[in-house]
């Protein structure tokens, strides 16, 4: 069983930076790549990032390209999302998501998933 925990959520001003953590809890979290997806209010999910198990892979769709870096800390079974400059187009509810092998922008793909973190930025 995987547990994923979110954190580092909040309110920020556009332009203002926030990063997420994402711990988990699982046997071997090397086994699992690892990704990031928002829903705003009255949207469907979407995603955002992926990386793989080594963290040398990454995807990112286009709308945060250049603004978000993922990583992740396989000692702390933890990954981050570093979000910079960011717009306030980029509130939602950020949840992160787990699935064995390879990365995917495939949401229905992903096994495990947290609760969700609120990001909110203002204008």
């Amino acid at each position: 069983q995987v547990q994923l925990v979110e954190s580092g959520g909040g309110l920020v001003q556009a332009g203002g930076s926030l990063r997420l953590s994402c711990a988990a809890s699982v046997g071997t979290f090397t086994n699992y790549a690892m990704a990031w997806f928002r829903q705003a209010p009255g949207k469907e999910r979407e995603f955002v990032v992926a990386i793989n198990w080594s963290g040398f892979t990454t995807d990112y769709a286009d709308s945060v390209k250049g603004r978000f870096t993922i990583s992740r800390d396989n000692a702390k079974n933890t990954v981050y999302l570093q979000m910079n400059s960011l717009k306030p187009e980029d509130t939602a509810v950020y949840y992160c998501a787990a699935r064995w092998g390879v990365t995917s922008r495939y949401s229905p793909s992903y096994n495990y998933w947290g609760q969700g973190t609120q990001v909110t930025v203002s204008s």
